[in-house]
């Protein structure tokens, strides 16, 4: 039981460290949290047998540079938007072209009398 939870916490921390230098560090948090969790069991469970093992320690070392990695990046990292006015711009205009080309069609050749819906 204490190897299995010791396994889950070194999974879960690498995890956490590969999402957080990844651009979508925010998704970092989660891992890390399980690793924090099944490390305590495991810490927990070793403690009962007398041998704390070094690789619980390097996990809980693991998940506390994802966590601080990631809430580096949360705090120190701006989106910037650019000119939305040219977007704007473009979305009129094709606006006014999508309608153009509606109007420039010929509905009149489509009448409902043509259409043979019965299939006879």
């Amino acid at each position: 039981m204490k190897k299995t939870f010791t396994i889950f916490a070194m999974i879960t921390s690498i995890l956490a460290i590969i999402l957080s230098v990844l651009p979508v560090s925010n998704l970092a948090v989660f891992p890390a949290i399980a690793a924090l969790i099944f490390g305590l069991v495991a810490f927990y469970l070793s403690k009962k047998t007398g041998a704390v093992k070094k690789i619980i320690q390097f996990s809980f070392l693991l998940t506390i540079i994802a966590l601080g990695i990631t809430t580096y990046k949360a705090i120190f990292n701006t989106v910037e938007l650019g000119n939305t006015d040219t977007l704007i711009k473009k979305e009129a205009e094709s606006k006014e072209q999508a309608i153009e080309e509606l109007e420039e069609l010929d509905l009149e050749e489509f009448e409902a009398e043509d259409i043979d819906i019965e299939g006879k």
